[in-house]
Parts: C-alpha cells; sequence; structure tokens
C-alpha cells in the first residue's frame, strides 16, 4: 500500500488518469444497467443463436455487405422496432450487433421499453466477435 501511495505522489498525472478512466468505465457500466440494457458476450451470443435467436445488424449496408454472422439480417436503426414488432414474436430472443456495441445498446434499451425484453446486445459489437475468432461472412 505503501508503495502505491508512493507511485501516486511522484506520477500524480498517471494517478490522476487511471482514476479518471475507471470512473468513467463505472458511469458507463452504470448508465447502461439503468437502461436496462442486457449485453452478451460473444460466447453467450453463440449459446443464444444456437437455440434460435435472431440476429439482426444494424451497421452500414456497405459493412454488412463486406463481412457478417451468419444468417444476421440487415435492418437499419431507424426500422428495428417496427421490424422486430412485426417479425419477431415477443417470446423469440434478438442480438442486435453494430460495429463496438454502442449503438446496439441504445436500440435494445429502445426495444426493451417497447415491451421486447427477449432483446440483447453483442457487448463489444462485432470487433468483439472477430476478436473471439468467430466466423464472418460475406453477402454474395
Amino acid at each position: 500500500m505503501g508503495k502505491l501511495i508512493e507511485f501516486a505522489t511522484n506520477h500524480p498525472l498517471l494517478a490522476s488518469a487511471t482514476i479518471i478512466m475507471a470512473l468513467a468505465v463505472l458511469f458507463y457500466e452504470l448508465r447502461m444497467k439503468a437502461a436496462g440494457v442486457a449485453a452478451l458476450s460473444a460466447t453467450q451470443a453463440v449459446q443464444l443463436i444456437n437455440k434460435g435467436a435472431r440476429i439482426i445488424d444494424i451497421r452500414d449496408r456497405d459493412k454488412y455487405d463486406a463481412a457478417h454472422i451468419v444468417d444476421a439480417t440487415h435492418v437499419a436503426p431507424a426500422d428495428l422496432e417496427d421490424y422486430v414488432s412485426k417479425k419477431v414474436k415477443q417470446t423469440k430472443s434478438v442480438v442486435v450487433v453494430c460495429d463496438t456495441g454502442s449503438r446496439s445498446g441504445q436500440v435494445i434499451a429502445a426495444l426493451r421499453r417497447a415491451g421486447h425484453q427477449n432483446a440483447f446486445n453483442l457487448h463489444g459489437g462485432l470487433t468483439a466477435w472477430k476478436a473471439a475468432n468467430l466466423p464472418l461472412v460475406p453477402t454474395k
């Protein structure tokens, strides 16, 4: 403990930056939890997909065409609520994917407010999916 205090006094900028980053992460996580956003890791998403969950990709069409998760459906974020209410049963799970998980997190919060409690966000988005070495396919 003494070494930590000594380090903090010798390097106040590094210690301050570390505290600020920890607070930013804490704020982000609490905000997502308060919004009712349920985020899944890539492994948890695969398990849910194997049980029949629908995958909805809300990235730009060009990015979707270049590479997307197998059996994913491209839907523009503005059309997502309407698409889910018409095409997906309330009991069916939905995994929404974007590049980093931030845009899809906002969409999930809106879907849950609209009553679709089985909507989930892929934490880290397609970036996390790629990092887990999971397969992607191009649009033919």
